[in-house]
Protein backbone atom coordinates (compact mmCIF):
# COMPACT_ATOMS: atom_id res chain seq x y z
CA UNK A 1 0.00 0.00 0.00
CA UNK A 2 1.02 3.75 -0.56
CA UNK A 3 1.95 5.73 2.33
CA UNK A 4 -1.26 7.48 1.93
CA UNK A 5 -3.35 4.36 2.27
CA UNK A 6 -2.05 3.09 5.32
CA UNK A 7 -4.58 4.06 7.32
CA UNK A 8 -7.25 2.03 5.01
CA UNK A 9 -8.23 -1.01 7.31
CA UNK A 10 -7.77 -4.01 4.86
CA UNK A 11 -9.01 -7.87 5.36
CA UNK A 12 -7.54 -10.99 4.01
CA UNK A 13 -9.46 -14.23 3.03
CA UNK A 14 -8.46 -17.69 3.88
CA UNK A 15 -6.72 -19.43 1.25
CA UNK A 16 -9.24 -21.37 -1.27
CA UNK A 17 -9.18 -22.74 -4.32
CA UNK A 18 -8.86 -20.71 -7.13
CA UNK A 19 -10.58 -19.73 -9.59
CA UNK A 20 -8.19 -19.56 -12.80
CA UNK A 21 -5.41 -22.12 -12.03
CA UNK A 22 -5.88 -26.08 -11.30
CA UNK A 23 -4.15 -27.23 -7.85
CA UNK A 24 -3.54 -23.53 -6.66
CA UNK A 25 -4.98 -21.69 -3.65
CA UNK A 26 -5.81 -18.26 -3.41
CA UNK A 27 -5.87 -15.71 -0.66
CA UNK A 28 -7.93 -12.13 -1.59
CA UNK A 29 -7.27 -8.85 0.20
CA UNK A 30 -10.06 -6.79 0.35
CA UNK A 31 -10.57 -3.03 1.68
CA UNK A 32 -12.44 -2.45 4.63
CA UNK A 33 -16.56 -2.58 3.55
CA UNK A 34 -16.68 0.25 6.19
CA UNK A 35 -14.48 2.24 4.14
CA UNK A 36 -15.98 5.53 2.68
CA UNK A 37 -15.17 5.06 -1.09
CA UNK A 38 -15.49 8.17 -3.39
CA UNK A 39 -14.03 8.53 -7.00
CA UNK A 40 -10.47 10.18 -6.12
CA UNK A 41 -9.82 6.89 -3.65
CA UNK A 42 -11.38 4.02 -5.80
CA UNK A 43 -8.69 5.61 -8.94
CA UNK A 44 -6.34 5.52 -6.25
CA UNK A 45 -7.03 1.85 -5.76
CA UNK A 46 -7.22 1.22 -9.06
CA UNK A 47 -3.53 2.33 -9.72
CA UNK A 48 -2.26 0.30 -7.40
CA UNK A 49 -4.26 -3.10 -8.77
CA UNK A 50 -7.37 -3.43 -6.91
CA UNK A 51 -10.61 -4.05 -9.07
CA UNK A 52 -13.79 -4.07 -7.96
CA UNK A 53 -16.58 -6.65 -7.73
CA UNK A 54 -20.17 -5.58 -6.22
CA UNK A 55 -19.08 -3.26 -3.11
CA UNK A 56 -16.29 -4.88 -2.63
CA UNK A 57 -12.40 -3.70 -3.81
CA UNK A 58 -9.94 -6.40 -3.78
CA UNK A 59 -6.88 -7.54 -5.01
CA UNK A 60 -4.96 -11.39 -5.00
CA UNK A 61 -2.54 -11.84 -1.95
CA UNK A 62 -1.48 -15.15 -2.86
CA UNK A 63 1.57 -16.08 -0.91
CA UNK A 64 3.49 -18.61 -3.34
CA UNK A 65 1.92 -17.17 -6.41
CA UNK A 66 1.95 -13.67 -8.35
CA UNK A 67 0.30 -14.76 -11.40
CA UNK A 68 -2.64 -12.42 -11.42
CA UNK A 69 -1.52 -9.11 -12.86
CA UNK A 70 -3.34 -5.96 -13.55
CA UNK A 71 -3.13 -4.53 -16.56
CA UNK A 72 -4.66 -1.43 -18.33
CA UNK A 73 -4.54 -0.36 -21.90
CA UNK A 74 -2.54 3.17 -22.44
CA UNK A 75 -5.21 4.63 -25.38
CA UNK A 76 -2.91 7.33 -26.83
CA UNK A 77 -0.03 4.44 -27.81
CA UNK A 78 -2.99 1.86 -28.54
CA UNK A 79 -3.73 0.60 -32.44
CA UNK A 80 -5.85 -1.47 -33.53
CA UNK A 81 -4.91 -4.84 -35.56
CA UNK A 82 -6.41 -5.84 -38.35
CA UNK A 83 -8.48 -8.17 -36.35
CA UNK A 84 -10.11 -5.30 -34.25
CA UNK A 85 -11.06 -3.32 -37.21
CA UNK A 86 -13.04 -5.96 -38.99
CA UNK A 87 -14.97 -6.29 -35.68
CA UNK A 88 -15.44 -2.59 -35.23
CA UNK A 89 -16.54 -2.82 -39.16
CA UNK A 90 -18.61 -5.33 -38.58
CA UNK A 91 -20.59 -3.91 -35.86
CA UNK A 92 -21.39 -0.71 -37.19
CA UNK A 93 -25.38 -1.55 -37.21
CA UNK A 94 -25.12 -1.57 -33.58
CA UNK A 95 -27.05 0.94 -31.38
CA UNK A 96 -24.87 2.59 -27.69
CA UNK A 97 -27.16 3.86 -25.59
CA UNK A 98 -26.62 4.41 -21.70
CA UNK A 99 -29.14 3.65 -19.09
CA UNK A 100 -29.41 4.30 -15.59
CA UNK A 101 -29.78 0.81 -14.53
CA UNK A 102 -29.94 -2.68 -15.33
CA UNK A 103 -31.85 -4.14 -12.81
CA UNK A 104 -34.80 -5.41 -14.82
CA UNK A 105 -35.97 -8.94 -15.76
CA UNK A 106 -35.21 -8.24 -19.85
CA UNK A 107 -31.40 -7.41 -18.73
CA UNK A 108 -31.16 -9.95 -16.16
CA UNK A 109 -32.17 -12.19 -18.72
CA UNK A 110 -29.77 -11.69 -21.02
CA UNK A 111 -27.38 -12.11 -18.44
CA UNK A 112 -28.29 -15.48 -17.38
CA UNK A 113 -28.32 -16.97 -20.69
CA UNK A 114 -24.52 -15.77 -21.41
CA UNK A 115 -23.64 -17.40 -18.13
CA UNK A 116 -25.66 -20.38 -18.94
CA UNK A 117 -24.47 -21.04 -22.00
CA UNK A 118 -20.77 -19.32 -22.42
CA UNK A 119 -19.66 -19.81 -17.92
CA UNK A 120 -20.91 -22.79 -16.88
CA UNK A 121 -17.44 -23.25 -15.25
CA UNK A 122 -17.39 -20.14 -13.90
CA UNK A 123 -17.60 -18.41 -9.90
CA UNK A 124 -20.74 -16.88 -11.30
CA UNK A 125 -22.60 -20.23 -12.45
CA UNK A 126 -25.45 -20.65 -12.12
CA UNK A 127 -27.04 -17.33 -11.69
CA UNK A 128 -29.54 -16.33 -9.99
CA UNK A 129 -31.02 -12.25 -9.41
CA UNK A 130 -29.49 -11.89 -6.27
CA UNK A 131 -25.72 -12.60 -7.12
CA UNK A 132 -26.36 -10.61 -10.60
CA UNK A 133 -27.44 -6.82 -8.79
CA UNK A 134 -24.42 -7.67 -5.97
CA UNK A 135 -21.42 -8.08 -8.69
CA UNK A 136 -22.84 -5.75 -10.84
CA UNK A 137 -24.20 -2.78 -8.98
CA UNK A 138 -22.18 0.14 -7.02
CA UNK A 139 -23.15 2.56 -4.67
CA UNK A 140 -19.79 4.85 -5.33
CA UNK A 141 -21.64 6.59 -8.40
CA UNK A 142 -19.02 5.81 -10.76
CA UNK A 143 -20.96 2.75 -12.92
CA UNK A 144 -22.08 3.65 -16.51
CA UNK A 145 -24.33 0.82 -17.95
CA UNK A 146 -24.22 0.90 -21.56
CA UNK A 147 -26.76 -1.03 -24.04
CA UNK A 148 -25.77 -2.94 -27.45
CA UNK A 149 -28.73 -3.02 -29.64
CA UNK A 150 -29.32 -4.29 -33.00
CA UNK A 151 -32.84 -3.48 -34.49
CA UNK A 152 -34.09 -2.06 -30.67
CA UNK A 153 -33.42 -5.85 -30.12
CA UNK A 154 -30.54 -5.68 -26.86
CA UNK A 155 -27.65 -8.17 -27.26
CA UNK A 156 -25.19 -6.91 -25.43
CA UNK A 157 -24.65 -4.80 -22.02
CA UNK A 158 -20.93 -3.41 -20.74
CA UNK A 159 -20.68 -2.35 -17.11
CA UNK A 160 -18.24 0.24 -16.69
CA UNK A 161 -16.95 2.40 -13.85
CA UNK A 162 -15.29 5.91 -14.61
CA UNK A 163 -12.09 6.79 -12.96
CA UNK A 164 -10.25 9.68 -12.37
CA UNK A 165 -7.59 8.24 -15.02
CA UNK A 166 -9.75 6.45 -17.54
CA UNK A 167 -12.71 3.40 -17.43
CA UNK A 168 -12.49 0.25 -15.43
CA UNK A 169 -14.25 -2.59 -17.58
CA UNK A 170 -15.94 -4.46 -14.98
CA UNK A 171 -17.92 -7.27 -17.30
CA UNK A 172 -19.62 -7.23 -20.06
CA UNK A 173 -21.99 -9.80 -21.09
CA UNK A 174 -23.92 -10.54 -24.19
CA UNK A 175 -26.20 -12.81 -26.60
CA UNK A 176 -24.40 -16.31 -27.14
CA UNK A 177 -26.67 -16.16 -30.29
CA UNK A 178 -24.53 -13.36 -31.60
CA UNK A 179 -21.21 -15.01 -31.37
CA UNK A 180 -19.85 -14.30 -34.36
CA UNK A 181 -19.99 -10.37 -33.79
CA UNK A 182 -17.26 -10.52 -30.72
CA UNK A 183 -18.82 -8.50 -28.69
CA UNK A 184 -16.84 -8.57 -25.95
CA UNK A 185 -13.62 -7.73 -28.24
CA UNK A 186 -16.30 -4.66 -29.63
CA UNK A 187 -17.06 -3.65 -26.26
CA UNK A 188 -13.54 -3.05 -25.20
CA UNK A 189 -12.73 -1.06 -28.74
CA UNK A 190 -15.99 0.89 -27.88
CA UNK A 191 -14.11 1.67 -24.13
CA UNK A 192 -11.45 2.46 -26.12
CA UNK A 193 -13.15 5.66 -27.92
CA UNK A 194 -14.82 6.92 -25.37
CA UNK A 195 -11.82 7.50 -23.10
CA UNK A 196 -10.61 8.85 -26.27
CA UNK A 197 -13.60 11.29 -26.41
CA UNK A 198 -13.10 11.79 -22.72
CA UNK A 199 -9.79 12.57 -22.72
CA UNK A 200 -8.76 9.91 -20.37
CA UNK A 201 -5.44 7.91 -20.94
CA UNK A 202 -6.53 3.91 -19.52
CA UNK A 203 -8.78 1.31 -19.67
CA UNK A 204 -8.24 -0.64 -16.99
CA UNK A 205 -9.10 -4.28 -18.14
CA UNK A 206 -9.01 -6.45 -14.34
CA UNK A 207 -6.05 -8.84 -13.34
CA UNK A 208 -4.23 -10.62 -16.70
CA UNK A 209 -2.74 -14.30 -15.80
CA UNK A 210 -0.65 -15.84 -18.33
CA UNK A 211 -1.13 -19.29 -18.10
CA UNK A 212 -5.20 -19.24 -18.03
CA UNK A 213 -6.81 -19.58 -21.48
CA UNK A 214 -9.57 -17.40 -20.19
CA UNK A 215 -7.52 -14.17 -20.10
CA UNK A 216 -5.60 -14.53 -23.11
CA UNK A 217 -7.22 -12.22 -24.93
CA UNK A 218 -6.43 -9.38 -22.87
CA UNK A 219 -2.62 -9.55 -24.60
CA UNK A 220 -4.67 -8.69 -28.57
CA UNK A 221 -4.55 -5.16 -26.75
CA UNK A 222 -1.23 -3.72 -27.70
CA UNK A 223 0.83 -2.26 -25.85
CA UNK A 224 -0.67 -3.57 -22.73
CA UNK A 225 0.90 -2.10 -19.36
CA UNK A 226 1.12 -4.26 -16.46
CA UNK A 227 1.72 -3.54 -13.11
CA UNK A 228 4.82 -5.57 -11.83
CA UNK A 229 6.58 -4.58 -8.82
CA UNK A 230 4.38 -1.47 -7.99
CA UNK A 231 5.39 -0.04 -11.60
CA UNK A 232 3.07 -0.27 -14.69
CA UNK A 233 5.77 -1.38 -17.70
CA UNK A 234 4.72 -2.41 -21.18
CA UNK A 235 4.38 -5.95 -22.16
CA UNK A 236 7.08 -7.29 -24.56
Amino acid sequence: MTSSLNNIKVFTTHPHECSYLDNEDATTLFIDPATKIDRKLYSHLSQIGFRRSGSFLYRPHCQDCNACIPCRIPIDSFNRTRSHKRTWKNNQDISVVEVNSINTEHHYALYERYINERHKDGDMFPPDTEQYASFLGSEWNVTRFIEFSVAEKLIGVAVIDELDDGLSAIYTFFDPDEDKRSLGTYAVLWQIEMCRAMKLPYVYLGYWIKDCRKMSYKTRYRPLELLINNRWVNLI
